[in-house]
């Protein structure tokens, strides 16, 4: 879940290659979203998936006001153990039935160290809530953006926004604090997006969408 570039788009100048200002739609069937936690009080590992409902991603100059919204479909929570996912499922956890998306919505797009002329920005942090169960909490992810736009057959940018997100949530803050024995407390998640534009920015460079 994130949305960013390189340094000419922090300074508001254009460059060659970058990624257009504009609304950019999540592409579902190609993102992931995967975390990966201990269970048997932390003799074994657990990894699981879960999939995006739907998301857009809108980027903006300077980048560090772009914003991300983006659900997952609770449902679709799976670990390859069946008892583990019914456990997970019901209403002593994810309870999907009553809420049936994992909402992700960002706050602030910052760099995790200052930025120096002649060298690759980053890692950025996206901040934002995500809502659990009702329940909604900061969190932070670190950024790494990949290449995006590339030249298509026809000679046209391809204006695809690629990054992956890894963040560590703690359940108990959303309340899940049951079977302590099948998940540990902290779960390392980790977010694969794949994103094109929709709709591009047609406003000068520095001015908010």
């Amino acid at each position: 879940m994130a949305a960013m570039s390189e340094s000419p788009v922090i300074s508001g100048t254009p460059a060659a290659g970058q990624l257009p200002a504009g609304r950019y739609r999540i592409n579902v069937e190609q993102s992931t979203v995967t975390f990966t936690t201990r269970h048997l009080f932390g003799l074994a590992p657990v990894r699981g998936t879960v999939a995006l409902r739907d998301g857009t991603i809108t980027l903006v100059r300077p980048v560090t006001g772009s914003a991300v919204h983006a659900r997952a479909a609770a449902s679709t929570f799976r670990s390859g153990s069946r008892p583990r996912d019914a456990a997970v499922l019901s209403p002593r956890l994810l309870d999907v039935q009553a809420y049936p998306s994992l909402t992700f919505t960002s706050t602030d797009l910052v760099l995790e160290s200052p930025w120096t002329p002649g060298r690759e920005p980053g890692p950025w942090l996206l901040r934002g809530e995500l809502e659990v169960r009702g329940v909604t909490r900061l969190v932070e992810a670190r950024i790494t953006v990949l290449p995006g736009a590339g030249a298509s057959a026809g000679g046209q940018r391809d204006a695809t926004l690629r990054a992956s997100a890894r963040l560590s949530v703690d359940r108990y803050d959303f309340g899940l604090t049951a079977y302590r024995g099948l998940a540990a407390r902290w779960l390392t998640i980790d977010v694969s997006i794949v994103a094109e534009l929709v709709q591009p920015d047609r406003l000068p460079p520095g001015t908010a969408a």
